[in-house]
């Protein structure tokens, strides 16, 4: 009975294919050939509106030229722009589009029950208004203690663009790449000068890693300054690890939730690397942290410590760091440094980062 059924819908089906190319027989050839150019115009279109969608999603970024900034869609940034080029003439800025929506950043930057830890910690500090702290957190310590969960209001004055395009703060947006005659021996030793790489040799070690990797070697001392303090650490300083004496200047994969295991871990890595000394790290650490994070985008403070950066993976996780606080603290060393070589005034180039749906109002 079943094949007898399935042998009946097999015999409609072909009826009505028989009767469709009856029908499509009896229209005159004129209309066929009409509607047929008609079909192939519809499918175009609607190729080129899927290629103009996917272009539209896409990253990408813009030189500023003073008109090619849409006020009303990015509230607030061209004037804080065009004030600063105008007090610095050869500065240049470059819009990145992220393509990102602000709210959906914030809330993928601000707490997750899925992690272990947040991506975004500050100080347990006085120093910061009470609603900084995640109001789900509390008074939970992170790292060795000392770290609390940022909250989103935290995130939002930290992130927003508007907060940054300033004098004081502007040099999170620098572009890291090496610059001859912008970055200079002397003003390294500006610098670190009473510091752990205070010396001719290690200022002339800086400017030459730099060079060798094209990236910013005022960026590579405030990085070692941000990360291991004026005097250093024991990461600095040297660490034994299975009987070596290990160098981690950058703290790469210093991460855990006390001091011992976030040493452990740094350690460990050093020692896989074969970091027996403060040259072979500094070295080593630089070209980490070009690899990992200035060629995949990360090119600037700001987009290493917030990953926006789409580079066919996932977002938000590729951080270098999770202090929030810190890419404030970095450009404030990396401008002392220009500023004590007299090379703030260079050809510098600023990546400003556009969120889509940004409120008028800047986040306090």
């Amino acid at each position: 009975m079943i094949e007898n059924m399935k042998t009946n819908q097999l015999e409609k089906i072909s009826n009505l294919i028989k009767n469709v190319k009856q029908i499509v027989k009896s229209i005159p050839i004129r209309i066929r050939i009409v509607a047929a150019i008609l079909l192939i115009v519809l499918i175009a279109i609607i190729i080129i509106v899927s290629i103009i969608r996917v272009e539209e999603s896409k990253q990408k970024y813009e030189i500023y030229d003073g008109t090619n900034l849409d006020e009303e869609r990015y509230p607030g940034y061209k004037e804080l722009i065009d004030e600063l080029q105008a007090s610095h003439p050869n500065w240049t800025f470059t819009l990145f589009y992220t393509r990102l929506e602000w709210e959906e950043v914030i809330a993928n930057e601000g707490h997750s029950d899925t992690r272990t830890s947040p991506l975004n910690l500050i100080p347990d500090s006085s120093n910061y208004p009470e609603d900084w702290r995640c109001a789900i957190c509390r008074d939970k310590r992170y790292d060795n203690g000392t770290w609390l969960c940022a909250s989103d209001k935290a995130i939002r004055h930290q992130m927003d663009p508007r907060n940054i395009l300033n004098e004081d703060n502007i040099f999170q947006f620098l572009e890291l790449k090496f610059t001859e005659g912008a970055q200079t021996v002397e003003g390294i030793k500006s610098l670190t000068e009473g510091s752990f790489l205070e010396g001719d040799s290690i200022a002339e070690a800086l400017i030459q890693a730099g060079r060798n990797v094209n990236v910013d070697a005022y960026f590579i001392t405030a990085r070692l300054i941000q990360e291991q303090g004026r005097s250093g650490t024991t990461l600095s300083r040297g660490y034994e690890y299975n009987g070596v004496i290990v160098y981690n200047p950058f703290n790469i994969n210093a991460t855990g939730n006390s001091s011992e295991e976030i040493l452990q871990n740094a350690a460990e890595y050093a020692y896989e690397q074969g970091w027996d000394s403060l040259e072979k790290a500094l070295i080593g650490g630089v070209d980490f942290v070009r690899s990992g994070y200035i060629d995949v985008g990360q090119n600037t403070l700001y987009l290493q410590k917030f990953d926006i950066v789409n580079q066919d993976r996932t977002l938000y996780s590729h951080q270098y760091m999770q202090n929030l606080l810190a890419p404030e603290s970095e450009a404030t060393n990396m401008k002392s440094i220009y500023e004590a070589s007299a090379t703030v005034d260079t050809n510098l180039n600023f990546i400003v980062p556009l969120y889509e749906n940004t409120p008028e109002e800047v986040s306090e």
